[in-house]
């Protein structure tokens, strides 16, 4: 079936090339008989009433060059939701995917009618822009690639990982179990074999990857899904924590407008201000997140956040009065 339909979209190519086609040059680029080339003309002529037809001058061809071979019914609006998923796909994504999406929009795009593609082509154009802050430089496509195929297949891979904290590389054998993009950033989590403990990797640091023949079963108890909810950003390490910040009416509307994480809840209170709460493991990245909103932001629990905040506050206190020889 699946080589029945390539021959379809080829001998539609075929057609609406400048060319001169005839019946044994159809079965030459084609690769088949002249007796199958004409059982499928004869098939999209009643199955899907292509119009086409043979002359002296022009060969085969289609004597309406708006048809299109159906092959997806798709609508104009989920043709569009598929073009702006796949740009926002390749925005958060990087470059792994980068050649094949274009592609493939390309593809689909020369199969629509005339008005639907130049709607299309301007969606696919620059006046639709998915910019996520801060481009990734080395996520590696090939990487990437064997990596889904290894959590697909549930198999092991052999990697080279760039460690940034410690500044080097090392090798290790991971069981791939889910791969994800979460505030811009892709990772790999897994059973690390050189740490016998499920961690996360971020892909734009792995180097190399050599998928194993070794199969894997996940540990017992992991969910994907659970997994990757939990974080407040990312980062893990302890046990959940309740964390509350109170923001200023400055912040407020900001904060408001978006979900941080699954477990947020916000109240309004009566000077102003909003108190957030959420559920987390991750308190560094939670202290460098309200660092960024400055005084607009006051950190009430846990106790131990309240005073991370406070000593980074001092130490960068600290640090501009030795830069200004205070």
């Amino acid at each position: 079936m699946f080589r029945r339909l390539e021959r379809f979209l080829q001998f539609d190519e075929l057609l609406r090339s400048s060319q001169r086609y005839t019946l044994q040059s159809l079965a030459e680029a084609l690769e088949c008989s002249q007796r199958t080339v004409q059982y499928d003309i004869d098939f999209l002529r009643d199955r899907f009433d292509a119009p086409i037809a043979e002359t002296r001058e022009r060969g085969w061809h289609y004597t309406d060059a708006d048809w299109r071979l159906d092959t997806v019914p798709l609508t104009q609006g989920e043709v569009f939701a598929l073009t702006l998923g796949a740009r926002m796909f390749a925005a958060y994504g990087g470059s792994a995917y980068a050649e094949e999406l274009e592609s493939a929009l390309e593809q689909l795009c020369q199969r629509l009618p005339t008005e639907t593609q130049v709607k299309l082509r301007q969606v696919r154009g620059e006046k639709v822009l998915f910019h996520i802050g801060a481009a990734l430089v080395n996520l590696n496509p090939d990487v990437w690639q064997r990596l889904e195929f290894a959590t697909q297949m549930e198999q092991s891979v052999r990697m080279e990982y760039f460690t940034a904290s410690r500044n080097e590389l090392s090798e290790r054998v991971l069981d791939p179990y889910v791969l994800y993009i979460k505030r811009s950033n892709p990772y790999v989590t897994g059973f690390c074999h050189s740490n016998q403990d499920i961690r996360d990797f971020r892909i734009d640091r792995v180097r190399w990857v050599e998928v194993l023949p070794d199969a894997f079963e996940m540990v017992p108890g992991f969910g994907r899904r659970a997994y990757v909810d939990v974080p407040f950003f990312h980062e893990r390490g302890g046990e959940p924590q309740r964390v509350v910040v109170e923001f200023d009416g400055r912040c407020a509307p900001y904060i408001k407008e978006r979900q941080w994480h699954e477990s947020q809840s916000m109240r309004e209170l009566d000077n102003g201000w909003l108190r957030f709460e959420v559920e987390t493991r991750s308190l560094a990245e939670v202290k460098r997140w309200v660092l960024g909103f400055g005084a607009g932001a006051i950190v009430r629990e846990p106790p131990e956040l309240v005073k991370m905040v406070r000593s980074e506050l001092e130490r960068m206190s600290k640090q501009y009065k030795e830069a200004r020889g205070e």
